[in-house]
Order: C-alpha cells, then sequence, then structure tokens
C-alpha cells in the first residue's frame, strides 16, 4: 500500500496550491479518502475528506470556503485545492485512507493508511 503526496511547496499569502496523492495497492473506490496538517509544535489537525463516489465531502472549519477535496477513481488520485493561503495554513499535509468516515476518522485514529507527507509553507 501507498499514499504518496506531491504538491507541496513554497507560497504567498493568498495563492494557492493543488495538492495530489496517489493511491495504489488497495481498492481505492472504496475508500474514503481524506487530508489532515500537523503544523511545528501543534496536533495534528483534520483537514478534509470526501466519501467514496465524491457525494460526501467534510472540511475542518479553519478551512471551510478556501480548501476544496475532490477526488479520480479512475486516476487513484485525490487532490486538494488550497485557495487564500493563509501562513497558519503551513504545515506538513498528509493524505489519508479508511473504509469509513466516522468521529474517529476525523480525530485521526481510525485511518488504515497515511502517506508521508508534503510540506506547505505560506510565507506572509
Amino acid at each position: 500500500v501507498q499514499l504518496v503526496e506531491s504538491g507541496g511547496g513554497l507560497v504567498q499569502a493568498g495563492g494557492s496550491l493543488r495538492l495530489s496523492c496517489a493511491a495504489s495497492g488497495f481498492s481505492f473506490s472504496n475508500y474514503v479518502m481524506g487530508w489532515f496538517r500537523q503544523a511545528p509544535g501543534k496536533e495534528r489537525e483534520f483537514v478534509t475528506c470526501i466519501g467514496w463516489s465524491d457525494s460526501r465531502t467534510y472540511y475542518g472549519d479553519s478551512v471551510k470556503g478556501r480548501f476544496t477535496i475532490s477526488r479520480d477513481n479512475a486516476k487513484n488520485t485525490v487532490y486538494l485545492q488550497m485557495n487564500s493561503l493563509k501562513p497558519e495554513d503551513t504545515a506538513v499535509y498528509y493524505c489519508a485512507a479508511d473504509q469509513w468516515y466516522s468521529d474517529n476518522y476525523r480525530k485521526g485514529d481510525a485511518i488504515n493508511y497515511w502517506g508521508k507527507g508534503t510540506l506547505v509553507t505560506v510565507s506572509s
């Protein structure tokens, strides 16, 4: 099983980035895919997730209205479009996969698979 994130980098405040997560080794279309982030010295934070068929999406309060998650089941890839970026969005962003969405998913406690992360740095 692999989750490989890409697309991180340095961007100025107000800018945009698009992260990708390429999945392999499991039945991608049967998994809830999500993104978490962890800033230096802070706890891991739920960012967003998307249901199996793209029918349901959930967002953390801090990113609502600015970030959009999407998935392409034919490409086994999930995306995170990040707009209006703020310095407080600086973090390592991790891709996550689990078969079910629940409160535990948002806590990161019930995640089957994790990527290694990609760093996003937003300068002021």
